[in-house]
């Protein structure tokens, strides 16, 4: 085949990318018309709550799995070896620290938006500036993530450009307007299927050309593929292990912890351990995903070498790369090249959907409610004339990055993952440090959002006018998915006995280390405002909305120096009701342990329990201390109670 020649798609093909958006779209009208037919907010935006762990675990990674990661990945892998492959590593603590701290306190407060939590802990102007820097966020990634894919498979296969986008922008919000998110979860599911079947088989057929799995092998390492561990502290390095296993950490929990897309899903489970278990089952699927990503990294190099058809300039951005290696090498295979494309739409698909749901979500439960008093159906109508909007309004966003030149659109990007620092930032100030108030995060959400521009614009037009252009095999580009979001940061070739210095220095930081920079910016501002101007008492702060970081630590050290202390239970002990009606009760004891019940002064006054047994809090009610927060039946309100161990 001639390598520079065009490439088109065959029938099969067509068929096999039409057979994926029609499965999609089945999958929304199936949900549309069945069921409740989300005649409710709580069908149409939580699923009824009623989601088990694994089709939410697959749709969690379905959501970070962008399109852009599906062609950037290999793309990385064939420039600059497995190096990226570290990142793997920061999945650990990027999932436990959620599932251990973020989701029981979210889960808890029994919230519909994650937003209400700042409010909650703040007050609503908190809650409004969090809400509204979500919304920007999402509006430019989706119009990215819309006209990326589309525009790189045009480039290569003369697909229709603006066919393409709008396939895939009117799928997504036909299926997302009709089904809510018991849809989007179940075609996440398909469209993971879809996704990994399509990346295995380019992989499988391509290893098959390039000779065999030890042909590969020979091949990647003699071509210096095959990287060790590099542990240089220097925080300008674009990858080592600490900018992808420590820096990463802040990105997952950008994405796993805080983002109303990931949180919006934990929220839609039947039960907290269920939450809790899709939480971890992701780990699994998003190492699936990156395996497959870097090893058709590896066989694209296996095949061409040194030889890059960027080099060769059969195309024109190495955003390309991977959808020319499918049409070069396995256009002899028809279906094939038609399967990988459904592969990438999938991945583009999923997130996209996903971005429409959740920005629904926020804009009816922050935005609108909050001011407006409506009934069920009409709320329910509103949310999905919301989600119609935002797809038309992301449709646009795709046209104006159209408009763009790739200078800016790399911009936006960089722009777009930036904003994920700054949030979560924003919500460890108020989980992890009581005395934060809310001017102090107001003040430093602005603060990290003003360092997260000046470094992200500030060094990408520092680097636009270095007149060194890098080469293909040591460019700095590469595209990773922070809520589904895809960076693509640019970053200087940098020669170590020239290290940058002063504000060069200072820009050259690596797009890995922007997470924690931002983040630790709104904690270290946001304390030192609020120290300033008179830090929130403990007795102001609202019950459940901050983690016992002191407490914890102090049971697990307690643990650790008495071994037996994992193997026996704690004493039992009481509570004794003061008040003349029956109450239910919820206590937290130590370290996340729950109990509750019914207690009435006259038939049953005094509770016995154990704090080594568990349950799962049932109402918002969750308070750590030496008190209870109890419901009073005949009122239908909350209290607070003072328990007494005797």
């Amino acid at each position: 085949m001639d390598p520079s020649g065009p490439k088109y798609f065959t029938i099969i093909d067509y068929v096999i990318f039409a057979l994926l958006l029609v499965a999609s779209m089945s999958i929304g009208l199936y949900y549309a018309f069945t069921g409740g037919r989300q005649s409710t907010t709580r069908e149409f935006l939580f699923a009824d709550r009623n989601m088990k762990c694994l089709p939410l675990s697959l749709s969690l990674m379905a959501t970070f799995q962008s399109a852009v990661a599906v062609i950037g990945t290999p793309a990385e892998v064939y420039a600059n070896g497995t190096q990226y492959w570290f990142i793997g590593c920061s999945y650990i603590l990027g999932l436990l620290i959620p599932a251990h701290i973020f989701i029981p306190v979210f889960y808890r407060l029994h919230l519909t938006s994650v937003y209400q939590y700042l409010e909650l802990r703040f007050c609503k102007a908190v809650r409004i500036c969090g809400t509204v820097t979500f919304i920007f966020q999402m509006v430019i990634y989706v119009g990215v993530g819309i006209y990326t894919p589309a525009l790189a498979l045009n480039a290569v296969t003369g697909f229709h450009l603006w066919g393409a986008v709008l396939a895939t922008g009117l799928v997504c919000t036909v299926y997302t307007t009709l089904g809510g998110l018991k849809a989007v979860v179940w075609t996440d599911v398909f469209q993971t299927i879809v996704m990994f079947t399509g990346q295995l088989a380019v992989i499988i057929v391509g290893v098959q050309q390039a000779g065999g799995p030890s042909e590969v092998w020979v091949k990647v390492r003699d071509g210096g593929r095959i990287s060790g561990i590099d542990l240089n502290p220097d925080p300008t390095v674009r990858h080592t292990f600490w900018t992808l296993g420590v820096g990463g950490v802040f990105l997952m929990l950008s994405l796993y912890g805080v983002n109303q897309a990931q949180v919006q899903r934990y929220l839609s489970s039947r039960t907290e351990k269920e939450a809790v278990m899709s939480c971890y089952m992701v780990f699994p699927c998003l190492q699936v995903a990156l395996m497959l990503s870097c090893l058709m990294g590896l066989v694209m190099y296996a095949c061409y070498g040194n030889n890059s058809p960027l080099e060769q300039q059969y195309i024109k951005s190495k955003d390309q790369m991977v959808l020319y290696f499918v049409m070069d090498m396995l256009q002899n295979f028809p279906g094939l090249p038609g399967l990988f494309v459904a592969c990438l739409f999938s991945a583009s698909l999923s997130t996209i959907s996903s971005a429409f749901n959740s920005l629904a979500t926020v804009t009816m439960v922050d935005l609108i409610k909050p001011h407006y008093s409506m009934t069920e159906a009409r709320a329910t109508l509103l949310s999905k004339m919301l989600a119609l909007s935002y797809g038309i309004i992301c449709l646009a966003m795709a046209y104006v990055v159209h408009l763009m030149n790739s200078s800016v659109l790399q911009a936006a990007l960089s722009i777009f993952g930036m904003v994920g620092g700054p949030l979560l930032g924003l919500f460890c100030l108020g989980i992890f440090f009581p005395c934060a108030n809310s001017i102090g995060a107001v003040i430093g959400l602005a603060a990290g959002l003003l360092v997260a521009f000046w470094v992200g614009i500030g060094g990408f037009l520092a680097r636009m006018s270095s007149s060194v252009v890098p080469p293909f095999n040591s460019t700095n580009t590469v595209a990773v998915t922070p809520d589904n979001i895809t960076i693509t940061a640019v970053t200087a070739v940098i020669d170590a006995a020239s290290r940058p210095v002063g504000l060069d220095g200072f820009y050259s930081l690596s797009y890995m280390w922007y997470s924690a920079l931002n983040s630790s910016t709104v904690v270290v501002i946001g304390l030192i405002i609020s120290f300033m101007t008179g830090p929130t008492k403990g007795d102001d702060v609202a019950s459940g909305t901050v983690y016992p970081v002191v407490r914890t630590a102090r049971s697990l050290l307690y643990k650790l120096m008495q071994p037996s202390a994992w193997c026996t239970s704690p004493p039992e002990q009481k509570v004794r009701c003061y008040h003349d009606c029956t109450i239910k009760y919820i206590a937290a004891l130590g370290d996340f342990t729950v109990v509750k019940g019914l207690v009435h002064p006259k038939t049953n006054p005094v509770i016995n329990y154990s704090p080594s047994c568990r349950f799962t809090p049932v109402r918002p009610s969750f308070i750590f201390g030496t008190q209870i927060k109890i419901f009073l039946m005949k009122s239908k309100r909350y209290m607070t109670h003072p328990y007494t161990a005797i």
